[in-house]
C-alpha cells in the first residue's frame, strides 16, 4: 500500500519516497523610484532634461499609502553635497514611512553602506564603483548580507544586437556584457538585481522584454525591471518575461498611473500582489 506522500514500505530494502516539488506563487513587488538631485525628485527622458517631480519624502509617503510594497531613491549627483541632502532625506523617510527604502547612487566602499543604513535604509545598491572593482560586491555582501546590498544594471543595446553596461545615465560604455555583468554579480553575492533599460527609460514605451528575458535565465536572484513603462498594461508582459519586481518612476511621479493601477493590471493578468 502506498502511503500518504509516494512511500512505499517494504520488508527488506530502504523505503523509496517520491517528493513532489510545488512551486510557490511570490507576490510581485510594485516599486516606485525616486530619482533625487539637490533633495528633490527630478524625472527626464533617458536621464536628460530633467524637471521637477516633487518633495521625496512626500512622494514616498503617498506611494506608501497608495500601496507601494518599497520605495527606491536614487541619487543622480553623487555629489560630497547631494550625500548630505540624500542622508537628510532618507531619515526623514524612514521616519514616516514603513515600507523598505531601497538607497543608491555614490556607493564606494563598505563604509558608504554603513552610513546609509544607519541613515534608515533597508537596501543599498551599487553601480559604478562595482563594475570599476567588482570585488567591492563580495564585500559589502560579506559584511552586510547579501539582502542588503541590489547590483543596479544600466544596459543598453549594441549594434550587434547585444547589451552592453554603461555608466554616467547611459551615455557612457563600460566595456562589458550586460548578461554576463549580472551573472558575476550575483556569483560575487548581490542579493537582487536592479536592470535599467537605458533605451526604453522614460520613453513610456515599455520594458524592454528580450533584455529581461536574458538576464532571468543568467540568474537566480530576484529580477527587478525598469525603464520604459508607460500604462499599466505594460507591467504583466515583464513579470511574464521574468520579472519578480517592477519599477517606475515617471507614470507615478506626474499621476498618469497609480499604484493602484499596476496592482490591478497584475491580478487580472494572473500574477499576485499584496
Amino acid at each position: 500500500m502506498t502511503r500518504p506522500g509516494g512511500c512505499r514500505p517494504a520488508a527488506h530494502v530502504a523505503r523509496q519516497c517520491v517528493i513532489t516539488l510545488v512551486r510557490v506563487s511570490v507576490a510581485v513587488r510594485v516599486i516606485p523610484c525616486l530619482d533625487v538631485a539637490a533633495g528633490r525628485v527630478v524625472k527626464g527622458v533617458n536621464f536628460a532634461n530633467l524637471r521637477d517631480a516633487g518633495d521625496p519624502v512626500e512622494l514616498a509617503a503617498a506611494y506608501e499609502a497608495q500601496g507601494a510594497d518599497e520605495v527606491t531613491f536614487l541619487d543622480v549627483t553623487a555629489s560630497a553635497e547631494g550625500l548630505a541632502l540624500m542622508l537628510d532625506v532618507i531619515r526623514r523617510t524612514a521616519e514616516s514611512v514603513f515600507v523598505p527604502l531601497t538607497v543608491g547612487g555614490g556607493v564606494r566602499t563598505p563604509d558608504d553602506v554603513d552610513v546609509l543604513l544607519r541613515a534608515g535604509a533597508d537596501k543599498v545598491a551599487v553601480n559604478t564603483a562595482a563594475i570599476a572593482r567588482p570585488v567591492l560586491i563580495r564585500e559589502i555582501a560579506q559584511r552586510y548580507g547579501s539582502q542588503v546590498l541590489v547590483l543596479s544594471v544600466d544596459a543598453r543595446r549594441t549594434p550587434s544586437g547585444g547589451f552592453e553596461v554603461t555608466t554616467h545615465g547611459g551615455r557612457r560604455s563600460a566595456g562589458r556584457d550586460a548578461i554576463e555583468w549580472a551573472a558575476e554579480g550575483a556569483a560575487l553575492g548581490a542579493g537582487e538585481i536592479l536592470l535599467n533599460a537605458m533605451d526604453t527609460d522614460g520613453t513610456r514605451r515599455g520594458f524592454d522584454l528580450e533584455l529581461v528575458r536574458l538576464v532571468r535565465r543568467a540568474v537566480r536572484v530576484p529580477l527587478i525591471a525598469s525603464g520604459g513603462a508607460g500604462a499599466a498594461a505594460d507591467f504583466p508582459p515583464a513579470v511574464e518575461a521574468g520579472a519578480d519586481a517592477v519599477l517606475a518612476a515617471s507614470i507615478f511621479h506626474f499621476g498618469d498611473v497609480s499604484i493602484g493601477d499596476v496592482k490591478r493590471a497584475l491580478c487580472d493578468a494572473g500574477h499576485p500582489v499584496r
